[in-house]
């Protein structure tokens, strides 16, 4: 009986072991796992200009960026165009938003919110609306005159 008993107990202390490493692993993997979420929403990448060879972190336009090998179209907004201005002050208003919008997306995170109704547009980018501390990003471009509320269409700028 005395050798049961050992044997038992030293099954007991091996299952403890290993019910406690278990247990620690669990931890560590979830304290990974918040520390990478905490990372990811606190460390937005830095944004810059895109050029024709990057589409990775970058803004397009005053309404259109990527992010990571996502495009987004900012849903709430419409900006004057940079790519096809149909004048020279809708060009230098297009550069200004694109400037302004690098600047607000560079400033801190943001959220990305989904646009009603609709995920894609016609050109399969993602329409969203960034949205920081309950501010929508395009209304501030819109309240410094670089930017339309979305109406639905595109509205001429010259």
């Amino acid at each position: 009986m005395t050798g049961s008993g050992i044997a038992c107990r030293r099954s007991s202390s091996t299952l403890i072991r290993i019910v406690a490493i278990a247990a620690m692993l669990n931890i560590l993997a979830g304290a990974t796992q918040t520390a990478e979420a905490a990372q990811q929403n606190s460390a937005q990448p830095a944004f810059r200009k895109c050029t024709n060879r990057t589409h990775v972190n970058c803004v397009v336009d005053g309404d259109t960026l990527w992010l990571s090998e996502e495009k987004i179209r900012v849903a709430d907004i419409d900006t004057p165009e940079i790519s096809q201005p149909k004048c020279a002050s809708e060009l230098a208003r297009g550069n200004r938003a694109t400037r302004r919008l690098l600047d607000l997306v560079n400033d801190g995170p943001f959220e990305l919110h989904a646009w009603p109704g609709r995920d894609e547009d016609r050109y399969g980018r993602k329409l969203r609306v960034l949205v920081r501390n309950g501010q929508s990003l395009g209304d501030i471009l819109v309240s410094e005159g670089l930017a339309r509320t979305w109406s639905g269409r595109r509205e001429p700028w010259c």
